[in-house]
């Protein structure tokens, strides 16, 4: 398919129009579709995924590098930073993060909190668009999509490390019956911090204590593998500081807890997240675990490796 570049022209017909246009024909599939404007293009659709992993250039436009999604709507520019709430906050839409307009080829938005910043729309298909930063060496992909259509569940497995963080603690709430006995069942507390994607806490402190005056006993490195064949199952590591290390099969319940399964001993544990920290407003905790970096968040490109399944655990 032929990358199309939007272009502006002044339509001379005793109307001036300021939006931007497509002088190009487009054809999608081969089959011809008549131009549009740059405002139609980014309102035709509810949802525009920001997906990160395809990101090329070295600068870094920070609100972009926050956003799961992003919503045209009528000059006012919407995101979901988080992934709780994916489809509830704001309707689906996110939070409204700032204001945008369209001039000739590009696209002008006015973000809350790091101002003025200006993109070259690229349009690749009929649902795909690129904004080249023109003020720093960067482009994004983005994916537009209806909310009727958009999958949501998904979004989190693409996205698990950042889903990890949204919580200053997981707390166990779920031990199975079955399964042989191991260290890990005297684990209550997991804490992925916004730090970086492979920094683990984890404490062996009662049920039901304040997170905030949690003991962290243990650090580490965590890493996440995708599972060949599954798209709805990740494979997680715990790497301990002291030595040793732990294999789970995990799976997402909902935006509030996730589902451990233990390989070696067979056991299957349920963690809920603790005090969600909702990105683009300061955080107020004061947890030993370190997430005074919160604001700064920001996704990086995360390049996986693949398992294959050891166990036929159904899920």
């Amino acid at each position: 398919m032929k990358t199309l570049k939007l272009l502006i022209g002044f339509l001379l017909l005793g109307t001036f129009v300021t939006s931007c246009v497509v002088e190009d024909t487009i054809y999608v599939d081969n089959n011809q579709v008549q131009p549009i404007s740059l405002e139609t293009l980014i309102n035709d659709y509810d949802l525009w995924y920001v997906d990160y992993h395809l990101t090329t250039g070295s600068g870094d436009v920070p609100f972009m590098s926050k956003a799961f999604t992003l919503t045209f709507n009528n000059g006012n520019l919407y995101a979901n930073n988080n992934m709780v709430d994916l489809g509830i906050t704001g309707n689906g839409y996110g939070i409204q993060i700032g204001n945008y307009n369209t001039f000739n080829m590009v696209l002008e938005i006015d973000h809350v909190l790091d101002g003025a910043n200006d993109f070259e729309v690229i349009q690749d298909s009929a649902n795909e668009i690129r904004l080249r930063s023109l003020h720093t060496n960067v482009t994004y992909y983005l994916e537009g999509y209806n909310k009727s259509s958009f999958d949501y569940d998904q979004i989190f497995y693409e996205n698990i490390e950042y889903f990890l963080q949204e919580y200053v603690g997981w707390e166990k709430t779920f031990a199975s019956a079955t399964g042989v006995l191991n260290e890990f069942d005297n684990e209550n507390y997991l804490a992925f911090t916004p730090e970086n994607l492979t920094t683990f806490y984890s404490s062996e402190d009662d049920y039901g204590i304040n997170i905030d005056l949690i003991n962290w006993d243990y650090v580490g490195g965590y890493e996440v593998f995708d599972v060949e064949g599954y798209e709805n199952l990740k494979i997680l590591t715990l790497d301990y500081d002291i030595g040793g290390n732990e294999e789970f099969e995990l799976v997402v319940l909902n935006d509030g807890q996730i589902e451990l399964y233990h390989v070696d001993s067979d056991t299957t544990y349920e963690f809920t997240g603790r005090d969600f920290l909702q990105f683009l407003k300061q955080s107020s905790t004061k947890s030993a675990v370190d997430t005074s970096k919160v604001e700064g968040r920001k996704r990086m490109k995360v390049e996986r490796k693949i398992k294959v399944r050891k166990t036929h655990k159904n899920i």
